[in-house]
């Protein structure tokens, strides 16, 4: 087992990272920007290392900084939490090359799932449903007319290194194509430096459904079920639960063999989740697989009573899993209160947290790395909180999560509490009644 773990990355993530660690008997380093100094996770790691000024780009993606902080602490292993270079392959191949364990994905299959052209041709090959769609990148915008026309409208263009929203445009007739195409390249240029574009289907009416996968160094993978997480806007989720009330249990079979069927194709090592979109026929589709530990892991660790953080640590270790599926025993709901101002278009709030009071009680956990008198800094995610209620049914679930938000009490900073609130008494949200389009119609 490894001696000590560095932990690239901040707040609650960082946090959550080191509680696991410690429970282990395991040493670890956390390293921060100048803006991070009182962050939680830098107090109560072992040792904290100062990598760099506030803007990301210069600090936690870093990565000569990174190494560097690794070395001077002897640390043998680097946990990149999610976000920043979870998923950069050159991150992952230069911890190989300095013989410090990379926790996560190898720079083969970093690269395999991260550009999405490359990803799409191996779950083809591997019979993984996938969205029609063209063919590797389209080289100009008759060629996109052409394959528009074979795929059928509406189709969506999206950058092939894209993420978050960004690149993403859908076309619902010919005419719009070559102002959308113009505008998806300029985007997509501009956030990733790589101008490359494919297209697909759109899918109308979906569901975000994913699956939560786990593989080890000897070729065993296994599922631990489903998160539903189709509350989102502009492509950022606001909620997640598990199991999805749109779920029945043929479709989690189907799911749950598609995703390891994913997994296999490129011998994955470590805890992923494989994305789909679900239409309303319960028909899936490939979208793409997160090679890290996601935001949501939380909701999945409460209905099948496991740490996945530690699931990852003993998996980079080289420890062999069962390769048997888990189901969910219990429900779970995760609010992300973020510091936006949902009454303003959810514009960012950083800010000093002047009063901070957090809901306690049966069935709740609260993620996160900030208390009364903490900053949020306004250079990196506007993530506060993650609040999970358990319950064991979907109706407890939603009740006792009425309750802790009417508990959680954070003042000085704006908050995301008041939309949680309005969304968990929301009638087609406690029927079941959503697909990633809800928050278009959702009135806040």
């Amino acid at each position: 087992m490894f001696k000590k773990i560095l932990i690239a990355n901040r707040g609650e993530i960082a946090l959550r990272v080191i509680r696991t660690c410690k429970e282990m008997g395991i040493k670890t380093v956390a390293v921060y920007s100048t803006a991070d100094k009182d962050s939680l996770h830098v107090r109560f790691a072992d040792e904290a290392v100062c990598i760099g000024p506030p803007p990301s780009a210069k600090s936690y993606l870093q990565i000569p900084n990174i190494i560097a902080a690794a070395e001077i602490t002897n640390a043998d292993a680097i946990h990149p939490g999610y976000g920043f270079l979870s998923e950069n392959a050159k991150f992952s191949k230069v911890c190989q090359e300095h013989n410090i364990k990379f926790i996560g994905a190898t720079p083969e299959q970093i690269d395999g799932m991260g550009d999405k052209a490359t990803a799409k041709a191996t779950m083809i090959a591997a019979g993984v449903p996938c969205i029609p769609g063209s063919v590797g990148l389209i080289k100009d915008v008759a060629d996109a007319k052409k394959q528009a026309a074979k795929i059928k409208y509406p189709v969506i263009i999206k950058a092939t290194a894209g993420g978050g929203g960004k690149g993403m445009r859908i076309v619902w007739k010919e005419e719009d194509m070559q102002k959308l195409w113009d505008s998806a390249k300029q985007e997509a240029a501009a956030s990733f430096g790589n101008d490359g574009i494919y297209m697909e289907k759109y899918i109308e009416e979906p569901r975000h459904i994913e699956i939560q996968i786990a593989g080890d160094q000897f070729g065993a993978v296994c599922h631990l079920s489903e998160r539903d997480c189709s509350i989102q806007r502009r492509h950022q989720k606001l909620v997640e639960e598990t199991p999805s009330p749109f779920m029945t249990d043929a479709l989690r079979k189907k799911m749950g063999d598609a995703a390891k069927k994913a997994a296999a194709a490129v011998k994955y090592e470590g805890v992923g989740t494989v994305e789909f979109l679900v239409d309303k026929n319960r028909d899936f589709y490939f979208m793409e697989m997160n090679t890290r530990i996601q935001v949501e892991h939380t909701i999945t660790e409460e209905v099948i009573n496991y740490d996945l953080i530690k699931e990852q640590i003993k998996i980079a270790a080289g420890h062999k899993i069962s390769g048997k599926d888990y189901f969910p025993t219990m429900h779970a709901i995760q609010c992300r209160i973020n510091a936006e101002d949902p009454y303003n278009d959810f514009r960012p709030s950083p800010g000093k947290i002047t009063e901070y009071h957090e809901p306690g009680g049966h069935g709740l956990r609260i993620d996160t790395h900030v208390y009364a008198g903490y900053t949020i800094p306004p250079h990196y995610d506007s993530m506060i909180a993650k609040l999970i209620t358990v319950a064991q049914t979907r109706e407890e679930a939603i009740l006792k999560m009425r309750r802790a938000l009417d508990e959680y009490i954070i003042e000085g900073v704006k908050s995301t509490i008041p939309f949680h609130r309005k969304l968990m008494v929301n009638e087609d949200f406690n029927k079941g009644n959503f697909t990633t389009k809800f928050m278009e119609s959702f009135e806040f």
